[in-house]
């Protein structure tokens, strides 16, 4: 298997255990009565696993993109280019020609 695809699930493998913590931690919690609404609720399982997918997802990508940002690689050479100085920038100019005056738009 590719080194990026053992990376990628090793990364959804993260984001769906912080999803788990997470979910675990609301429900724990009781954050907005969460707890109570899902335990009196029959359709509350559903609730939950729709925290769980959708938050796992979300923690999975994020830790994806922050593993493959961290990512960097070193130069060797130091060297730094030239730095060669860039021209002042000269604003052009445009001849506009006035209007004698402002009329309405006709009328229909």
């Amino acid at each position: 298997m590719p080194a990026l695809v053992r990376l990628y699930i090793r990364n959804v493998i993260v984001g769906f255990a912080l999803s788990a913590v997470f979910v675990g931690a609301l429900l724990w919690l009781n954050v907005a009565n969460l707890w109570h609404l899902i335990s009196t609720s029959p359709q509350g399982w559903i609730a939950v696993v729709m925290l769980f997918v959708f938050n796992g997802i979300v923690f999975a990508g994020v830790q994806f993109a922050i593993v493959i940002m961290r990512m960097e690689q070193k130069d060797d050479d130091s060297t730094g280019g030239r730095k060669a100085p860039v021209g002042a920038a000269v604003p052009a100019l445009a001849d506009i020609p006035a209007t004698t005056g402002w009329k309405p738009a006709p009328r229909r």
